[in-house]
């Protein structure tokens, strides 16, 4: 995802908007042209885009909204956030200007998340915000199981803060696979996005993917395969709003894997992290994309419980500037849980791409996937909103150096949170099992927070017990923006005004 820059102007804006006040400093006579370090502050404002869940008439959906009880000091003591619906089809401008819609969940508190099921085909696209003390690391998670059908299947997904530009490698119009993107716009002015599609030869030809416009507090969601006449598999997707800004997440839904949602990438970059390949994995295929017009050469290392390691025959992949590249790896977890690391081959390289790799747990026509696209670190604290008390997992992988983690569970319908702190040595990764409150509903969030050592990349699975398909999903866990960086000030350029 792009992290738009802003310009001064925009900037002081940005941050009064999102932090409340924030006044910047000019250099006093006499002293040090050398500026202040920056100041975290929990954010005042958050805003979430929620897809769709399923059309199907055998699936229910599961959300959660939570916000951690930690973390908030400085931030307003009083708060509302909540999900409302985005309005279907294409009518979301009348919707933005009627105002925000009844809300289909509200949050009243933090550290006390709160469950919504739904179990219809029609539930909407959801808009998620809050402010004051519930807007630092606000949170959203849709979980659907549909029993039946070409979807069938676990799927999850977290709710996205907003941006313009998302990377999703993996992506198919294949004739086994049906892929939506859904394009959701949370915002009171709509928005315009290009949609293009690369294979191993580089860009396609979609011009039904230029100039979709998303309405106001509207959602779209857009066949893959209607975009372009071939049916091919192992494609990349971006994503870009020429205007405004979206949430964006893909559902693949494959006729003898099930369904799940693929998440976006982290930023194009020249490494990449992709934690949390279960022990059982049967199946793990790898799709890359160089995003410059430069070749990228990457080193292919796994992170296991007892070290980091080679993977034989895997040793190196090569992606041709603007092209997808695909890998099948086997079974490369080896009953281990692992991280897939991806490095540049030659010391010193730049050239970014983006990555994501699919699971195949199970065996015959009891198989299920799940995606888990190239992770940012989990930062100063990632949030997983649900989890259960059977079935849930978490991976730990710090590539790097040593790392301490605090595990704070908070129990659905209140009751007392539990936390535990754990350690990952450097180059492994740690299969660890997550607190389980006392009290509450048998649902509960998860706070992760690093408390020393190098960066910690983290996954929650989610697998209920099944005698029948392997269900699974995976999430990866990286910082909930709960908090912005303001410079220090002294001099206030609030009063300031254009000549």
């Amino acid at each position: 995802m792009n992290r738009t820059t802003l310009s001064l102007a925009g900037t002081v804006v940005a941050l009064a908007v999102v932090t409340g006040a924030a006044v910047l400093t000019a250099p006093q006579a006499g002293r040090a042209d050398t500026p202040a370090p920056a100041a975290r502050k929990p954010v005042e404002r958050s805003t979430l885009a929620c897809p769709a869940p399923t059309s199907s008439d055998y699936g229910s959906t599961t959300y959660t909204v939570f916000t951690p009880e930690t973390g908030t000091e400085g931030a307003s003591r009083r708060g509302t956030a909540q999900l409302a619906p985005a309005a279907q089809g294409g009518d979301g401008g009348d919707e933005g200007a009627r105002g925000t819609p009844e809300a289909f969940v509200e949050l009243l508190k933090p550290g006390n998340p709160v469950v919504k099921e739904s179990s219809k085909a029609d539930t909407p696209a959801l808009v998620g915000t809050a402010d004051g003390i519930l807007a630092p690391g606000f949170s959203a998670q849709l979980t659907t199981v549909v029993d039946a059908g070409p979807g069938r299947g676990l799927l999850g997904t977290a709710c996205q803060a907003p941006d313009t530009e998302f990377w999703f490698p993996g992506v198919s119009t294949g004739k086994d696979r049906q892929d939506y993107v859904h394009l959701t716009n949370p915002d009171d002015d709509a928005a315009v996005v290009d949609l293009e599609l690369y294979d191993a030869k580089g860009l396609l030809e979609t011009p039904a993917g230029d100039n979709i416009t998303v309405p106001a507090r509207s959602t779209t969601a857009v066949l893959l395969s209607t975009l372009t006449g071939d049916p091919t598999q192992n494609l990349t997707l971006h994503a870009v709003a020429r205007s405004g800004r979206i949430g964006a997440a893909v559902q693949a839904a494959d006729r003898e894997l099930g369904s799940d949602w693929l998440p976006a990438s982290a930023d194009p970059a020249a490494t990449a992290m992709l934690p949390g390949i279960p022990k059982d994995a049967g199946a793990v295929r790898l799709v890359l994309h160089a995003t410059g017009r430069e070749d990228v050469d990457l080193a292919l290392r796994v992170s296991t419980p007892s070290g980091t390691i080679t993977p034989a025959g895997h040793e190196s992949v090569r992606v041709r500037g603007g092209t997808t590249t695909a890998v099948d790896l086997g079974d490369i977890a080896q009953d281990e849980v692992g991280s897939l690391m991806l490095r540049p081959a030659e010391k010193g390289a730049t050239a970014p791409f983006t990555a994501s790799i699919r699971v195949v747990r199970g065996a015959g026509d009891r198989q299920e996937s799940a995606f888990v696209a190239a992770a940012d670190p989990v930062g100063g604290r990632a949030v997983s909103p649900d989890n259960r008390r059977e079935g849930s997992a978490l991976f730990l992988t710090a590539p790097e150096k040593g790392a301490k983690v605090r595990i704070t569970s908070s129990p659905v319908g209140g009751g007392k949170a539990v936390s535990e702190t754990v350690t990952v040595k450097g180059g492994t990764t740690l299969d660890t099992p997550l607190p389980q409150p006392p009290s509450g509903k048998g649902a509960f969030a998860v706070t992760l927070e690093p408390v020393s050592g190098g960066p910690v990349y983290a996954v929650r699975m989610l697998a209920p017990p099944s005698n029948s398909i392997q269900r699974f999903t995976l999430q990866t866990l990286s910082d909930d923006r709960g908090t912005v960086s303001v410079p220090r000030a002294e001099q206030d350029l609030s009063v300031l005004t254009a000549g």
